[in-house]
Formats: structure tokens, C-alpha cells, sequence
């Protein structure tokens, strides 16, 4: 079973940009996408090997949003959190199978100037509530884009962004609070190492320059660990600022 995650900085722009031969490519069992910016019948695409496809889009159009193509049928299917402050911007889908749960995430941004800092650390507290209901039941798989790089190692500069978004105490405490609440950061079971980007600023030519940051997750339940056989970023895939990650499971 291969899940890939990818923040596509808008679907419709990505796929002018070779998103259908990604995904012939790389043929994935599921796609989540964050960050599509679009509803569903603005876009023109017609996956046959995937024919379940589910479309969270924020109430304002042209921004945020959520998108899981699958191959396999879920036997449910859920929009959001269930918390009417968080659930106007398309930002959470959870796919139920029988023997786990999988979720896409887009977490707000926290702004510049830490504007939306207090809404963050709130998004942060009511998501955690919600995985840690639905680990209650059975095992969850969840990824995306969580705008967050939890250690220094997970930026290339990081005592020059201290208090920036995305690098605040605040966030960062947030993504330890998913670890101690029993989720493993699958990436760092292949890879301790620093130097492993999944984010580059569209200035200064910060790609080529390989000035990044992680902040692109898998994470699944610690019961499953022994499923999980590789977790990797794929940062040569074009198309968007944000790199595809993946994981490989025993199905």
C-alpha cells in the first residue's frame, strides 16, 4: 500500500504542470492533496483508476481545501472535525477502512506577524482531540501539510527564523503533543539525519539553493508501526513550492 500527500499550491495549476504523469509515474493507492483551491466541479479531471474521490473546499473560493483519490472504497467517509470555527476552510478528510483510519490535513498558517497564532494553537488542541478519538477506535494513518517544523534539524536556517511561522515554541510544542499522544513521525524512522526539505520559498531561488524546510507529515498510530516498510520525500517532483511525501505499508 503506497499513500502519497502533496500540498499542490492549487490543483488546477498543477495539473498544467504534469500532475497526471505523476501520478502514472508513481502510481499510488491513494493521492491526498492539501491546498487545492478549487471545488470539485471547477476542475476538469477524470481519474479512471481512481473512482473514489472526495473534495473538501473551503466556503471562500480559491483557497485552502482538501482532496483524497483512491483506488479502494472506504466504508465512510468524514468532512472536517466537527467544530463549525475550523470547518469552513476544506481543511480535514478522513477516509474510514477496516482497519484504519486516514486523514489529510492543510493546518492553518499562522501568518505573518503570527497574526492567526492564537487560532493555530487552537486548530492544534481540536485536531489532536479528534485523532485521539478516532485512535480510541482503531489505528490512524494521517499526512499532510502541518505548516510546522518540529526540530532545527526540519529547517536549513534555523536560529534566523526562530518566532517566524511555522518555527514558533507554540507549533512546534504542538507537533510534540501529537508524538506524546502515541504517533510516530514515520519519515524519522528511516532518516535522523538533517538536510531533508519538503518546502522551499518561491524567492531566492531557495529550491535550487536546497533552502527548506519539513513540515509535510506522515504520522501513524505507534500500534501499526510494524506495517510501515518506508517513509520518503520525493524532491525532484516539480509543480508546486511543497515536495509529495509517501509512505509504504504491509497492507
Amino acid at each position: 500500500m503506497k499513500i502519497i500527500s502533496w500540498n499542490v499550491n492549487g490543483i488546477r495549476a498543477v495539473l498544467k504542470k504534469g500532475f497526471l504523469e505523476f501520478l502514472d509515474e508513481h502510481n499510488p493507492d491513494i493521492i491526498c492533496l492539501q491546498e487545492t483551491k478549487a471545488h470539485k466541479e471547477q476542475v476538469d479531471i477524470c481519474l479512471d483508476e481512481y473512482p473514489y474521490d472526495y473534495w473538501n473546499s473551503a466556503t471562500k473560493k480559491g483557497y485552502s481545501g482538501t482532496a483524497i483519490f483512491s483506488k479502494e472504497k472506504p466504508i465512510n467517509v468524514k468532512y472536517g472535525i466537527g467544530v463549525e470555527s475550523h470547518d469552513q476552510e476544506g481543511r480535514v478528510i478522513t477516509i474510514e477502512f477496516n482497519d484504519y483510519y486516514l486523514v489529510t490535513v492543510y493546518t492553518p498558517n499562522s501568518k505573518r506577524e503570527l497574526l492567526r497564532l492564537e487560532y493555530r494553537k487552537k486548530w492544534d488542541i481540536d485536531f489532536l482531540k479528534f485523532l485521539a478519538e478516532l485512535q480510541n477506535k482503531k489505528p490512524v494513518v494521517f499526512c499532510g501539510d502541518l505548516n510546522v517544523a518540529h526540530k532545527e534539524i526540519d529547517l536549513k536556517n534555523p536560529k534566523n527564523n526562530r518566532r517566524n511561522p511555522g518555527f514558533t515554541d507554540e507549533e512546534r510544542a504542538g507537533f510534540s503533543n501529537i508524538i506524546k499522544s502515541g504517533f510516530l513521525d514515520t519519515f524519522r524512522e528511516f532518516h535522523a539525519e538533517g538536510g531533508h526539505y519538503t518546502w522551499w520559498s518561491y524567492m531566492f531561488q531557495a529550491r535550487k539553493k536546497d533552502i527548506g524546510w519539513r513540515i509535510d507529515y506522515f504520522c501513524i498510530s505507534e500500534s501499526i508501526k510494524s506495517k510501515l516498510k518506508n517513509a520518503y520525500i520525493l524532491k525532484d517532483v516539480l509543480g508546486s513550492d511543497h515536495a509529495p511525501v509517501v509512505i509504504e505499508l504491509d497492507d
